[in-house]
Order: structure tokens, then C-alpha cells, then sequence
């Protein structure tokens, strides 16, 4: 059996710098490797696209995070780890095994993003956590059924774009909304999944609808491009949006969305 990886990612380096010691020093007597980066908190530029690209990289098989209360609160961090996971699935697979620890106790569930809340928790100070851990890393999660595509691509001068489309079958267009102060949609494109497109050609495109969703109002973009399991809807999003929401596009006013929390 081949040795497996675990790809720590920890928040605070003067304060967090013994503990991911101690957690590597830990793994590394049950037979696992370790890797991993310290946080930075820059979602503007994508920096956590930096640690997403290292994990891939090193061809890690578990994410553990060492959550910390205090970065779990702000609301940048929180917004670059929803980031972080969803395009993690999209690389890896949406089984793909995902940790977060804390130093004792438990983890407050409304402390941890959307995107995150089917990893799972763990207790450093509970004997058996390095045996979780090494479990967890030999046996994939099950997956959740998911009939879409999402992750975010790009980079600091080209911009963070959400990436969407279908996992099977097709789609006959995309609606795809944002919801928060300081968010907006500013470019769209369709072409080839896996990389921003050079050229695309949009059909029907509309800008500036407004959807309402209880007290949330969404400001989407739209196309009617037929998307099938090759292809992506690519749309620029300029800040850190609270939610997102798309669907397939259609003519009917009570089609279901999915909605999205990031923050």
C-alpha cells in the first residue's frame, strides 16, 4: 500500500506553527505523510487557489484543516475556504476526504462555511483521532448526489470566475446570480470546461435581472447556450459574494435554483 498523503492547511503561522508540528509529527508515526500551507488571507488576489493547486500537486489524499475559531469568524476566510472546497471537488472527486480539527472539543456547526459542513470533525485531544485519520484518508466518503459542475478559476490579473455547468445530460442555457453589497457580475462566457475560453459567441445573453428569494435579492446574468457535460459557463464575479444561485435557464418562473452560501 502505498504511503498516503495529508495536506495541512492551518491559519496562523506564529501562533499555529507548533501545533501543525506536533499534528505532522503525530501522523507521520501512523505511516502517513504530510505537506501543507499556511493560509493567506487574500481572496481578492485568489491566494487560496495557491494552496488548492499545491494539494493537487503533491497528489494528496485528505485535506485537514486546523480550524481555528478566530479565522473561522471572518468572513474573507470563510468565503476563500467555500472556494477552496468546491474546486477541490471538481478536481478530485466529490468524495474526496476533507478534515476539520480542532485542538478539544468539538466544532460549532455554525461555525463552519456551507461548503464544508459534510466534512468531517474532529478532536485533537481524542485518542483515536490519528486513527481517524487514517481511515478517513484510505476510504473516500461517500458522495452527496450533485447534478452540477462548479469550481473557481483564474488568478489575481484575469479575475475569479465561477465555472458551472452540468454533470450529465444538458442544459438549454445558464442563469447565475450573486448576492451581496459588494458583489457583481461584470463578464460571461461559455466555451470548453477546464480553462477560460480565448473567444465565445453568447446566445439571447441578458445582464442586470433581478431575482428575489425570500429577503435575498440576486443580480444574475444569463445565457441560452445548450450546455452539455464538456462545456462550462464561465461568469467574472468582482468581490466576495455572501451567496450565489443558478439553475439551467428556463421560461418557467417557479424553476428550482441552487442557492449557495460562501460566507
Amino acid at each position: 500500500m502505498s504511503t498516503k498523503t495529508i495536506w495541512i492547511t492551518a491559519f496562523d503561522k506564529d501562533k499555529d506553527a507548533a501545533r501543525v508540528s506536533a499534528v505532522s509529527q503525530l501522523l507521520k508515526r501512523y505511516g502517513l505523510a504530510t505537506q501543507g500551507h499556511f493560509w493567506v488571507d487574500e481572496p481578492a488576489k485568489l491566494a487560496w487557489r495557491v494552496g488548492l493547486d499545491a494539494l493537487n500537486a503533491a497528489r494528496a489524499d485528505l485535506w485537514l484543516v486546523l480550524a481555528d475559531a478566530d479565522a473561522l469568524t471572518k468572513p474573507s476566510v470563510r468565503y476563500g475556504l467555500s472556494l477552496f472546497a468546491a474546486s477541490l471537488r471538481e478536481a478530485r472527486g466529490l468524495g474526496f476526504p476533507v478534515v476539520l480539527s480542532a485542538p478539544s472539543g468539538g466544532i460549532d456547526a455554525d461555525a463552519v462555511p456551507a461548503l464544508l459542513e459534510n466534512a468531517t470533525t474532529l478532536a485533537e485531544n481524542n485518542p483515536a483521532w490519528p486513527a481517524k485519520i487514517v481511515a478517513r484518508a484510505n476510504v473516500a466518503k461517500a458522495s452527496e448526489a450533485q447534478d452540477y459542475r462548479l469550481e473557481v478559476v483564474g488568478e489575481e490579473q484575469l479575475g475569479q470566475w465561477f465555472a458551472i455547468g452540468p454533470r450529465e445530460g444538458e442544459w438549454a442555457g445558464v442563469v447565475f446570480g450573486v448576492q451581496g453589497s459588494e458583489a457583481k457580475i461584470d463578464f460571461q462566457a461559455v466555451g470548453p470546461r477546464g480553462a477560460l475560453p480565448e473567444k465565445t459567441v453568447l446566445e439571447y445573453a441578458q445582464e442586470g435581472l433581478t431575482l428575489q428569494v425570500g429577503e435575498r435579492a440576486f443580480t444574475a446574468w444569463a445565457v441560452r447556450n445548450r450546455l452539455g457535460p464538456h462545456d462550462a459557463y464561465y461568469a467574472r464575479v468582482k468581490g466576495e459574494p455572501e451567496s450565489i444561485l443558478f439553475l439551467p435557464y428556463t421560461e418557467d418562473n417557479e424553476a428550482d435554483a441552487t442557492i449557495l452560501a460562501l460566507v
